[in-house]
């Protein structure tokens, strides 16, 4: 069994908490400093025993897990787990969206009366918005994006993404090409979720 301790020079904590605002919780009514010192006391028995001392001042949290992750050769590859939702942007962008994608320059099949009452979920609609011209090359193009994209997010310990794509009325175009994106990132072995939310607004 090993035990690691982690520290830092008083001045690197003493501007992590000022940057966090946070108080020392030894020392809440007093000045930081003061809990720091108080810190290192009660703790010098266990940093004396330890068997793998890092001192973290020069260090990014990416080097730290590297330096953790060479000593005990643990890997901290996250999974991405990915959230790909359609919306209308006349009802605002989704707050929680990471990358949104605008697909409005494609074929609307709001102004054909036999697909406005349908949504991008029929193959009808599908099949209108996929003989746009444009649309095989958008579809290309974003997964070019994508492919080398999504893995550096990974890298970087980003488990959770969220795309959005919007279109004027979030019911056709985003829809369907929420429905083909989805398709194509589980073939790349992402966990993948879905949600369509003007549509989720109708039903509710």
């Amino acid at each position: 069994m090993q035990t690691v301790f982690i520290e830092c020079s008083d001045e690197v904590l003493l501007r992590r908490y000022t940057e966090t605002r946070r108080k020392h919780p030894l020392a809440k009514d007093r000045p930081v400093s003061d809990g720091i010192q108080r810190e290192r006391r009660l703790l010098a028995g266990l940093r004396d025993e330890a068997t793998l001392v890092i001192n973290t001042s020069d260090m990014t949290l990416h080097d730290l897990r590297r330096l953790v992750s060479g000593h005990f050769h643990i890997s901290f590859e996250p999974m991405l787990n990915l959230f790909v939702m359609s919306f209308a942007f006349p009802r605002g962008v989704p707050r929680e969206a990471d990358l949104v994608f605008d697909v409005r320059f494609l074929l609307n099949p709001h102004y054909d009366p036999v697909l406005r009452p349908q949504t991008g979920l029929d193959r009808p609609v599908g099949e209108y918005i996929e003989r746009d011209p444009d649309f095989p090359i958008f579809m290309h193009h974003l997964m070019e994006l994508l492919g080398p994209l999504l893995p550096r997010f990974r890298q970087e310990g980003k488990s959770y993404l969220t795309i959005a794509v919007g279109c004027t009325g979030g019911r056709h175009r985003s829809v369907f090409v929420t429905e083909m994106l989805a398709a194509w990132l589980k073939d790349q072995g992402f966990p993948v979720g879905v949600a369509h939310r003007e549509l989720s607004r109708q039903k509710g």
